[in-house]
């Protein structure tokens, strides 16, 4: 995730504690126990912190997938980009929450094909005029949204804004690993421009 202790001006990395305050283990689930501590007895938590001069700990990211949204809700993104791509709008997804903002937004790369079908019917063969039509957004939104609906996802769950985009994650532009794994830092840096507008986009509509 890109995160060392050799980091300047801060070191960063997940927080691991160890000491009589942390719990002993899971009751009889070695499995859990080897995923929660580390062979020297570290108790992962999970979060990645910077840690400061003085001694004190900012947490910045969680190492799993998964983030947690300013009211305290966890949300899985993985989980939600499984239901996504089901669509024969989506061929791609990427569900991004700041864990100061109260909802989650998503990076979407359309099904090219399915695209350029609707284009031809609506009278547009440039991809970029496709992506950029207001009409196609809310095709290709409604319908993620009709998808985490038949699948009980929470209201929290739902991404409130999306961007398309034409540029597929690969693993060339570095957005996925080898084993087709998505990069969620890269992407989330890739498109940190795109995601602070959504957000703005958002707040102005008292979001």
């Amino acid at each position: 995730m890109e995160y060392f202790s050799s980091d300047k001006p801060y070191p960063r990395g997940e927080i691991c504690m160890k000491g009589p305050n942390v719990f002993h283990g899971y009751y009889k689930r070695e499995d859990k126990n080897a995923e929660a501590f580390d062979e020297q007895g570290w108790f992962r938590s999970g979060d990645v912190g910077v840690l400061y001069p003085n001694g004190s700990i900012r947490v910045v990211d969680r190492s799993k997938n998964i983030f947690k949204l300013s009211q305290g809700e966890y949300i899985a993104p993985e989980k939600l980009e499984n239901i996504f791509v089901t669509s024969p709008y989506v061929a791609q997804s990427m569900v991004y929450g700041d864990s100061l903002k109260n909802c989650c937004v998503a990076i979407v790369v359309p099904d090219p094909d399915f695209a350029q079908r609707w284009g031809k019917e609506n009278g547009k063969t440039d991809m970029a005029d496709i992506l950029a039509d207001a009409t196609f957004k809310k095709e290709v939104y409604d319908d993620m949204i009709r998808l985490a609906t038949e699948n009980k996802c929470s209201s929290l769950e739902k991404p409130k804004e999306i961007l398309l985009t034409g540029e597929a994650f690969s693993i060339e532009n570095e957005i996925l690993t080898p084993t087709f794994k998505l990069k969620r830092n890269i992407g989330r840096a890739v498109y940190k421009a795109q995601i602070d507008e959504m957000y703005e986009l958002l707040a102005k509509r008292g979001l």
